[in-house]
């Protein structure tokens, strides 16, 4: 299932990560306030266990995490979605998938992966900020349903193109994916239209 975040603080945020004036260093920080809004969604099926916490005035009912949290950024622009998520989710574990995309056939192709040891029945959590032609994604979902045994599996993007959600959807039926927005299309290179650039190259100030 496909939920889009439609929230004003977090159009807000989407808007200046879009304009072509907006430095690195302010789309980064656009980035992780919106990743931190995303989390709430993103996690609001998550079991809770009981717990006593010892108040100044008092014994109260806390609750905790049920299981482990992994956070899996597909390198190198979900880097820039992890420091909110993080600061939602403290204890949770990274993983990190790296992919490259052909730029002729557009596949997605493998070259770093990297888990914890724990990542075995805990929630992933994909983190790449544009859907586009989906095949990072489905790649990525695809090692980790592959070679782990999580407990669940979402995706969280910034963006998706129609095609995206298309082909993701066909390929995880199971996989939620969260979006702040779904764009117009994709432009025959590839690309979100209208999108907000290259993710990687405005995170990271290169071309």
């Amino acid at each position: 299932m496909v939920h889009v975040i439609d929230h004003p603080l977090a159009k807000v945020r989407l808007s200046r990560m879009r304009n072509i004036e907006t430095d690195s260093r302010d789309f980064r920080l656009n980035l992780v306030e919106l990743s931190q809004f995303m989390t709430y969604p993103a996690t609001k099926d998550f079991e809770t266990v009981e717990m006593k916490v010892k108040t100044p005035c008092g014994i109260a009912t806390g609750y905790k995490l049920k299981d482990n949290v992994t956070l899996v950024p597909i390198l190198r622009a979900g880097l820039g979605m992890v420091d909110g998520f993080k600061s939602m989710l403290p204890g949770a574990a990274i993983g990190f998938i790296g992919l490259y995309r052909n730029e002729q056939t557009l596949e997605a192709i493998e070259y770093y992966c990297k888990m914890p040891e724990n990542i075995a029945n805990s929630n992933v959590i994909v983190l790449d900020p544009m859907l586009a032609t989906a095949n990072s994604t489905i790649k990525a979902v695809n090692i980790i349903k592959a070679k782990y045994k999580p407990k669940s599996i979402r995706v969280v993007n910034i963006i998706a193109a129609p095609e995206g959600i298309k082909a993701f959807t066909k390929a995880h039926p199971d996989v939620d994916v969260f979006v702040s927005q779904i764009d117009e299309k994709l432009n025959e290179h590839g690309y979100i239209v209208p999108g907000l650039g290259d993710a990687g190259d405005r995170i990271f100030g290169t071309k």
